[in-house]
């Protein structure tokens, strides 16, 4: 685990806001890691057996204990990684609406599907694989965890979750609220662990399978992990994804759509909005537009429900950010607002837009995560294409166009896991989320993601 070696001898949250220290949590020992490991294998032994009806009605009482402790969750998530309360209570809903649209539609997902086989001698059924070890990160505590935990959950797995030390306040809340509404003894666990203590657990006969989300750096520590011990896994990494604005776009839901696509949880999103990419004819028109909306958009205490931008989660995050700003800057580029950290009470960054960004910047070639927008312009709708792979992520992107069908036929040419057209990017049960090149492979969310931990068996009967 050299690649994840960290000199942290606990989980630690603090109040980006306030700085006040909400956790501290020291990692767990080997014994609490084997109790937790056995405690996820004990309950998938059970709950394996279990129907899919009866899998749904679990997942429906999930959706209902969210709503009823919603302000609480989004609380914890305001006060440790600075989400705005109001995104935060938005995130908890999303999250109920997930487990209801898995309670509804996952049972038909799990039906055994015939084969191509003459008299119906073969089909093909989905079985649970045993505990899924869950790394997850900090941006989305609630949302991002249960996005890969409701599906696995229903297709009859357990679920092991190790969380970022930052937001342990919220992974242990969650679980509390799980278990009251009524999830088995250890179906839905969480871990402090270190990283030998990952290692440990990857590498567990119990173990069935990994999902990660987080930077490149640890997912290809995890993977090779989790190669070595011939386990699957699914990985979700970073992402730099375009925002094409085409010449006949409506600009003004092209704008909207970049504020949302862009500064939403304060730019801290791996399907962000990050390189806006305009064609030169109406780049003036936009670009002014953009940053007047920025300009406007109200920063400060995450619990104020007013408030649009927070605290970015940690201070290391800000200053990286800084740091990327600047060299960006020192390459050529212009900015046009913010650019700096905000002095004063809290860990702000100032909304920042960035203009005259070019390939090879260090705007354009890296994932800037936090509330920095880059402006770069196209000379057409394919220089902006050549321009959105030009990129060794692969997460997501979006195109504003009038025109539905050239939209639909330049994004098949765009190499990531998924194109929004006239919507910025965003992740939705109906629909899988993944991504390709260094932004990792496998899929959450829709038939996909619940499937992706299943053993797809076969079953061929001759008379």
């Amino acid at each position: 685990m050299t690649a994840l070696s960290s000199v942290q001898t606990g989980a630690v949250s603090r109040n980006p806001f306030t700085g006040d220290v909400i956790t501290v949590l020291p990692f767990a020992a080997a014994a609490e890691v084997e109790h937790a490991l056995e405690s996820s294998w004990q309950a998938f032994q059970g709950w394996r057996k279990s129907d899919t009806d009866a899998r749904a009605s679990l997942l429906t009482a999930m959706a209902h204990a969210l709503r009823n402790h919603a302000r609480e969750l989004a609380a914890m998530m305001s006060d440790e990684m600075g989400k705005p309360i109001v995104q935060g209570v938005s995130e908890v809903e999303k999250s109920a609406r997930l487990c209801e649209w898995y309670a509804q539609h996952g049972p038909l997902f799990l039906q055994p599907e015939p084969a191509l086989v003459e008299n119906n001698k073969a089909f093909v059924q989905y079985l649970p694989l045993g505990p899924i070890l869950a790394i997850m990160p900090w941006n989305f505590p609630v949302w991002q965890v249960l996005r890969g935990a409701v599906p696995i959950i229903m297709a009859g797995n357990s679920y092991l979750l190790k969380p970022a030390p930052n937001v342990m306040g919220c992974a242990l809340l969650l679980e509390k609220i799980l278990t009251e509404a009524g999830v088995p003894a250890g179906l839905f666990r969480v871990v402090n662990a270190d990283n030998d203590a990952v290692s440990t657990l990857i590498n567990d006969r119990r173990t069935a399978a990994v999902t990660l989300t987080g930077s490149v750096r640890a997912g290809a520590a995890v993977a090779a992990l989790a190669g070595a011990a011939v386990k699957k896994c699914v990985l979700e990494l970073g992402g730099s994804d375009a925002f094409i604005v085409l010449a006949d776009a409506d600009l003004d839901a092209a704008v909207a759509g970049a504020i949302s696509g862009r500064f939403l949880n304060s730019g801290q999103i791996c399907i962000a909005a990050k390189r806006i990419i305009v064609e030169s004819s109406v780049f003036t028109a936009f670009r002014d537009k953009f940053v007047a909306a920025v300009a406007a958009l109200p920063v400060g205490d995450p619990r104020n429900e007013a408030t649009y931008i927070g605290p970015m989660a940690r201070y290391d995050l800000r200053d990286e950010l800084d740091a990327q700003v600047q060299a960006t800057l020192a390459e050529g580029a212009e900015c046009l607002l913010g650019g700096h950290i905000m002095q004063g009470e809290g860990n702000f960054y100032a909304p920042t837009v960035l203009s005259n960004v070019r390939p090879g910047m260090t705007s354009f070639r890296q994932e800037l995560f936090g509330p920095v927008a880059s402006l770069i312009v196209a000379k057409d709708a394919d220089d902006a294409v050549a321009m959105a792979n030009d990129s060794e992520f692969g997460l997501g992107g979006s195109i504003w166009s009038r025109d539905i069908e050239q939209a639909t036929s330049l994004a098949a040419r765009i190499e990531t896991g998924g194109v929004f057209i006239n919507s910025p990017t965003f992740s939705d049960p109906r629909v899988p989320i993944g991504g390709v090149k260094n932004s990792g492979f496998g899929r959450e969310l829709s038939r996909f993601g619940i499937q992706e931990f299943t053993n797809a068996q076969t079953v061929w009967r001759e008379s």
